[in-house]
């Protein structure tokens, strides 16, 4: 068992790798309002890559983070994305490994692996430009409502669509008291994908994670002199963080809270 454990997370990480590499496609295509059809080059000097530069991680070690044609410096957005995307992949691997033999929890991971991608996008974009693009994130609320539909239907209205509009009208009210200062409109269309997907009470675990993450990278940061008083965070990768907390370990988060205030 503990063989073919490791067997499946070496082919699942090296598929992580390589989808994180198509993000980061993704992510650049987005940025310049591009097709994301073509072949990939470098955006500096505009040259076609080779298959030998777009091998995920090694290509960059190999060519010590320099373009090999116009030796200007790459990005290490490349290969953190691609082994941040390749670890998530396996993390989830191993949280769904107890169902992921039968037919339907393949079906799950899958749709675990594609709603990571979209959050990366979602996490990575924002981080830049401080927006959450509707093009990411209309059909990661599709795709979450499609598969709750599929698989949790009982729990639906009174679970996903109870924590979706209830956090949306949370975001929203904030929104308009701040007019847009503290939190932006994106923010709140991205709390209905995440509760959609993390569910009731769920969501109520992501909103305390997001602001307990907010706080302390934003003291951390004002500690270094990096950001002042009045300068602003995205929100995004906050919300997205304490998702992927919350949809791993939220139940377990849940009963250590109740059993420190039952004492």
């Amino acid at each position: 068992m503990a063989l073919e454990i490791i067997f499946f997370s070496i082919w699942i990480f090296i598929f992580g790798l390589c989808i994180g590499s198509f993000l980061n496609c993704v992510i650049y295509r987005l940025e310049q309002e591009e097709s994301l059809m073509g072949r990939s080059y470098c955006p500096q000097c505009k040259h076609v890559l080779n298959w030998k530069d777009l091998i995920p991680v090694f290509s960059f070690l190999w060519l010590r983070g320099r373009c090999r044609y116009c030796k200007k410096t790459i990005s290490w957005q490349y290969p953190v994305v691609e082994l941040i995307t390749a670890l998530l992949f396996v993390i989830l691997f191993w949280w769904q490994y107890p169902v992921v033999a039968t037919p339907l929890g393949w079906l799950q991971l899958v749709f675990l692996f594609a709603i990571t991608s979209f959050a990366i996008v979602l996490f990575v974009y924002d981080l830049h430009h401080f927006l959450i693009l509707d093009v990411v994130l209309y059909p990661a609320i599709a795709v979450t409502l499609v598969y709750q539909i599929i698989f949790h239907l009982q729990l639906l209205v009174f679970g996903q669509l109870l924590a979706a509009l209830g956090a949306f009208a949370f975001f929203l009210a904030l929104f308009l008291v701040t007019r847009g200062r503290g939190i932006g409109f994106g923010d709140c269309k991205l709390a209905v994908f995440l509760g959609l997907l993390v569910g009731f009470p769920g969501i109520i675990i992501t909103v305390f994670l997001s602001f307990a993450f907010g706080a302390i990278v934003g003291v951390a940061l004002l500690s270094l002199g990096k950001k002042g008083l009045k300068s602003q965070l995205p929100f995004a990768p906050f919300l997205l963080a304490g998702s992927l907390v919350t949809l791993l370990w939220g139940n377990q988060l849940m009963a250590w809270y109740l059993h420190f205030f039952s004492v």
